[in-house]
């Protein structure tokens, strides 16, 4: 698999895992619209979900990532 698509995997499952927490949580403590929940859910789950990105650094490609609850970039084997 290309480090591309393994970047592009990450970055779905991390926000569909937020996006699932947030929805059922929202479900279950509140009884708000359901469009509002998933509206809510959706801008949750890219604020919180880890971004996921491939940078060349000289002949080597490595998948970085950022989240806002670590500090600075990490790398991810």
């Amino acid at each position: 698999m290309k480090l591309k698509n393994k970047a592009l995997v990450y970055n779905f499952t991390g926000f569909l895992i937020f996006f699932l927490i947030i929805r059922f949580s929202l479900h279950a403590l509140t009884e708000l619209n359901y469009i509002i929940i998933a509206l809510v859910s959706g801008f949750g789950a890219m604020f919180l979900a880890p971004k996921f990105a491939v940078v060349k650094s000289g002949t080597e490609e490595k998948i970085m990532m950022k989240w806002i609850f670590l500090k600075g970039v990490k790398e991810i084997k």
